[in-house]
């Protein structure tokens, strides 16, 4: 199933989602490479910039960039940087590519698919949550969201990039606040309603059974449970601020 908007209106404007949308296709459109998005370009282009300034598990793990005899062979040492062995981007940041990479993305169709499920649930989860506490729940998931990749994935030398891990917390979060609203989706050939509980319940099991490389899957379960528990944590003052802005809406209709 593919959403195409839910039942759920706002009665705020998402400053910071539409802030996050259009920074991430800056970055996209703007900084990465044209092998990303164009077919003309220097395809090698694509995994030198990735390298350079992504997130990648050993380097994390070892708190130092890679050498090219870890990057061409696959194989991550995790120790100090062996006699004789030169890193290749030394004066990269492995802790700061935690942040860099949630604003990277692989290509078109990752960044498109990204976007369009920031942009349809992100405006509700931000209403209730407020700007402010909406942006620290989307980094603190974005990061959350690739430790655990590092945490289930220690050794690996493939860099990871994309919002999905940050937008999957904001999922998880719409999750818990609006389990009842129906997400109009389109499934086989017809557009349906589901109850957002069985879409993204559906979303969060199928995260499981992907078995398509290179996809980093832990990293989206991990970003989920992150923005579903912070959620369930503030439940209550959170729905409690929704009510007073869908009470004070009413009443300016009135008017």
């Amino acid at each position: 199933m593919f959403p195409i908007r839910d039942l759920n209106p706002t009665r705020t404007v998402p400053v910071v989602t539409v802030v996050l949308v259009a920074l991430n296709l800056l970055v996209f459109f703007a900084w990465q490479p044209s092998a990303f998005w164009s077919p003309v370009g220097e395809a090698s282009a694509a995994p030198e910039f990735l390298y350079h300034y992504a997130a990648v598990a050993c380097e994390i793990i070892s708190r130092r960039p890679l050498t090219a005899a870890e990057i061409t062979g696959g194989l991550c040492l995790g120790t100090p940087v062996p006699l004789g062995a030169a890193e290749v981007f030394p004066d990269k940041q492995p802790l700061t590519s935690v942040v860099v990479s949630m604003f990277l993305h692989g290509g078109i169709a990752h960044i498109l698919g990204n976007m369009w499920f920031l942009w349809l649930f992100g405006n509700n989860v931000e209403e209730a949550f407020g700007h402010v506490r909406y942006l620290g729940m989307y980094l603190v998931g974005g990061v959350i969201a690739t430790l655990a990749f590092v945490a289930a994935q220690p050794g690996s030398t493939v860099p990871v990039v994309g919002a999905s891990g940050a937008i999957a917390a904001v999922l998880g979060a719409y999750f818990v606040l609006y389990p009842g609203k129906l997400v109009l989706a389109v499934a086989f050939v017809s557009v349906i309603p589901v109850p957002a509980v069985i879409f993204l319940g559906l979303w969060f099991v199928g995260q499981f059974l992907i078995a398509v490389p290179g996809v980093a899957w832990e990293s989206h379960v991990a970003g989920f449970v992150a923005g579903a528990s912070l959620a369930l944590v503030f439940r209550g003052p959170l729905l409690a601020r929704v009510h007073r802005l869908q009470r004070g809406r009413a009443w300016a209709d009135e008017a």
